[in-house]
């Protein structure tokens, strides 16, 4: 048996974060009013199907409060609900690399004035950095512990372009790339259920783990209202994973990443109130729990096939 603390067999993030700082660690979520290039036209209409006028973001702040303000609520409420002590700002809504590097500087500054403050995490695509970005953010690497969150969801690029994603595997790899030579921590989000079958979504694991990415957050494909994947669920267009099916793929997919990959997410806690289909997803801990006793059942554990390949290799 092999296991990664807590009884888990998957390397997860938040057992990291307490062994590396000793406290309970969690993140903030803030929305900056950062837009994106595959929304305003700059790339094409629409946006990603899946993906609404929140920008895949699912907390209640405002952006009408100030990002110091979102810090301040944010310490305050997680230390109430989950007895946090420490915190990382998390740069969550829409691309937040959007904007010009002077603005970006004031943006982030303002979030890690608490000396509470550990860490900064920036969910971005791949096509909104640049060597001058980089290296701003790779300046806060000595002093936090700092992430680059990167959209991928697949490496096929069939499947890029179905979701309207705006760029193609190759620009991520470029921008993974250039992150990792700034010495920037990169997690890199997929999707589940994007018309792929079994084999196609290990090929995306076995890509990361080739890779050998810092942390992975996966996401299961879902309808929010107001997405253009509503709409096509609405029509009969796509058909969503069972909870047994998204378990049993999760552990496979984990099966094959490097043991030291971190797993920020495996699944979502998205608004209730805007989720259509599937709605198994609104209960977290259950698919948790389901994930937890099928690598038990296979008595497997993360890395198992990656620990098969190398020794193959």
């Amino acid at each position: 048996m092999c296991t990664y603390g807590d009884n888990k067999r998957y390397n997860q993030f938040s057992r990291l974060l307490k062994d590396k700082f000793g406290a309970k660690v969690y993140k903030i979520t803030l929305d900056a009013g950062f837009s994106c290039p595959n929304r305003d036209g700059t790339i094409s209409s629409g946006g990603c199907i899946f993906c609404d006028e929140g920008g895949s973001f699912s907390q209640a702040h405002s952006n009408l409060l100030s990002i110091e303000q979102q810090v301040q609520e944010g310490i305050k409420n997680l230390t109430t609900r989950f007895k946090a002590e420490k915190f990382m700002s998390y740069f969550q809504a829409y691309s937040n690399t959007y904007k010009p590097v002077k603005e970006l500087e004031k943006i982030y500054n303002s979030a890690l004035k608490d000396d509470k403050i550990i860490g900064l995490s920036i969910g971005t695509r791949p096509d909104c950095v640049d060597d001058e970005k980089l290296s701003l953010i790779a300046g806060y690497k000595d002093d936090y512990y700092t992430w680059v969150e990167y959209g991928l969801q697949s490496v096929h690029d069939k499947t890029l372009k179905k979701i309207n994603r705006g760029h193609d595997f190759d620009c991520f790899l470029r921008a993974y790339e250039k992150t990792k030579e700034k010495g920037i921590n990169v997690c890199v989000h997929v999707i589940f259920g994007l018309w792929e079958d079994h084999d196609e979504i290990m090929q995306t694991a076995q890509k990361l783990a080739q890779l050998q990415v810092d942390g992975v957050k996966i996401h299961m494909l879902c309808a929010l209202e107001n997405t253009r994947l509503a709409d096509m669920y609405r029509h009969g267009e796509i058909d969503f994973m069972s909870e047994d099916e998204y378990v049993s793929m999760v552990c496979d997919f984990l099966e094959y990443l490097p043991p030291n990959t971190s797993i920020h997410r495996l699944a979502g806690n998205g608004l209730k109130k805007n989720l259509i289909a599937p709605r198994w997803l609104g209960k977290k801990l259950d698919c948790l729990n389901k994930i937890d006793r099928e690598f038990i059942k296979r008595n497997s554990y993360q890395g198992i096939k990656y620990a098969q390949t190398s020794l193959q290799n």
